[in-house]
């Protein structure tokens, strides 16, 4: 039973490294990805990137003043249903989103992919879809009311019950954050979003400036490095040193 992974960049993003990482100056363009998994039972695409109105009005989408604090690298043919039919594959095909958490850059991309179901943690979903608290954490609630099913889980969760495919809750970043964990012939691929920005992030354990939780997020870098330390491969959020390496797709990734 083949899992077969794939590496979708959708845009970039120059961001300010003060927020990013403890201690860091300066502004840095990083990457913004999506990944697909192919299974045996199901298409599983592993968040949508951003909405393709940041390519010509990110301030119609995210609000002048949110929209000013980014830069945007993110052009026509970038977004994820334009990524995905370049290697042929219809967005209308796949049959589960996995959200990370709902950070624009992250769930952004949910109404491209229309047939989806959409696989939330419940801490996530529900601070994310309080319309104070929402908000407050930059997190947004409307990518899960576009008419999609929303499955919302709590823990961990086998997507297709043979554990090739599992949600891991990594919170911290976010109420909610989960990972993915992705087991191909060759080991474990670990998708790790925002839990861990950076290689660096996880090497010298500096978080971002603002978190949710930052005891849960030192927990959850912990657990992203005790599964390396059981051999998996850790694909790290917005690492633009580290995503250079990683195969793009219509290429797979390979242990």
């Amino acid at each position: 039973m083949t899992v077969r992974l794939f590496a979708l960049t959708c845009g970039r993003l120059e961001v300010d490294m003060a927020a990013m990482m403890e201690g860091e100056a300066g502004r840095k363009l990083v990457p913004v990805p999506t990944f697909l998994v192919e299974h045996p039972k199901g298409n599983v695409l592993y968040d949508t990137g951003m909405h393709p109105l940041l390519q010509s009005d990110p301030a119609a989408r995210l609000g002048a003043a949110k929209a000013a604090r980014f830069g945007y690298d993110y052009v026509p043919g970038e977004e994820v249903s334009a990524r995905l039919e370049q290697i042929g594959r219809d967005p209308a095909r796949i049959e589960r989103v996995v959200t990370s958490h709902l950070h624009f850059d992250h769930s952004g991309g949910n109404g491209l992919i229309p047939n989806a179901e959409l696989i939330v943690q419940q801490d996530e979903w529900a601070v994310g879809t309080d319309p104070e608290r929402g908000p407050q954490w930059g997190l947004d609630g409307d990518d899960l009311k576009l008419g999609h099913p929303v499955r919302r889980v709590d823990g961990e969760h086998d997507v297709f019950g043979d554990g090739r495919v599992v949600c891991i809750p990594t919170p911290g970043h976010t109420p909610g954050h989960q990972s993915l964990r992705v087991r191909l012939d060759g080991g474990e691929v670990v998708l790790a979003g925002d839990a861990c920005y950076f290689c660096r992030t996880l090497r010298e354990r500096r978080l971002p400036a603002r978190v949710y939780d930052r005891e849960k997020m030192h927990a959850s870098l912990e657990r992203l490095a005790a599964l390396e330390r059981g051999g998996a491969r850790i694909v790290f959020g917005h690492d633009p040193e580290s995503w250079a390496l990683v195969p793009q797709a219509p290429a797979e990734i390979a242990f």
